[in-house]
């Protein structure tokens, strides 16, 4: 069996999104920091709000399956997030949960597909893309990342730390560019020099989830 069709189950998905959750609270002034640089300042206590009402309803979530659990996980932070974080990292899930919605069981193949879908969606959703200093700019290098890592036979916590170790260098790099999009755009030439909030979002996220899974 190669790499790219090994499944993960529901209690693997459950991992993931509690870990990013976790994370994302505990990160809450380190995100904020961040975007304080260029923007309103907000986003880690928008961030951890939403993903504080994830946890908080755990329990609760409807587990028929691993795309129906993305998907009520999608609706709390899509309701609970402020300002255009809740749409735009509600759409990741959203998107992945309807890719791989009615599986048991989801190939590694199909985690590609879905963080491709997000990536769309977040597109279509913000107007957004490669190269306006967002979050896609981490998230889509990485997903190819992962693709790779898959094709060339890595096993999971393998594909998915090549997943996080891009998802880093391409977040640093948006040190270099200038935001075209989102509160930093109207900071213009002076949003250069500093890294996007939510591309290094996407990046120490992706390293807990590596940690995780290598345990």
């Amino acid at each position: 069996m190669s790499t790219a069709t090994a499944t993960t189950t529901q209690a693997d998905v459950e991992r993931v999104v509690r870990t990013v959750a976790q994370t994302v609270v505990e990160n809450e002034k380190a995100f904020s920091d961040l975007d304080a640089v260029a923007g309103d300042g907000d986003f880690g206590f928008s961030m951890a709000r939403g993903f504080e009402k994830v946890l908080e309803g755990w329990d609760g979530l409807d587990r028929s399956d691993p795309g129906t659990f993305l998907t009520k996980v999608a609706l709390v932070i899509t309701s609970r997030i402020g300002g255009t974080s809740g749409p735009i990292w509600g759409t990741l899930f959203l998107r992945a949960g309807t890719t791989v919605k009615g599986s048991e069981t989801v190939t590694a193949q199909q985690w590609v597909e879905a963080l491709r879908a997000g990536v769309e969606g977040i597109k279509q959703r913000g107007g957004a893309d490669l190269g306006d200093k967002t979050l896609l700019d981490a998230l889509a290098p990485a997903t190819d990342a992962l693709e790779k890592a898959l094709d060339d036979d890595a096993d999971g916590p393998a594909a998915v730390r090549a997943f996080a170790e891009e998802a880093r260098r391409a977040a640093d790099a948006t040190a270099s560019m200038q935001a075209r999009r989102g509160r930093a755009s109207y900071s213009g030439e002076r949003s250069i020099g500093s890294v996007d909030a939510g591309a290094t979002a996407v990046a120490v996220l992706a390293e807990a989830v590596a940690d995780e899974l290598a345990r």
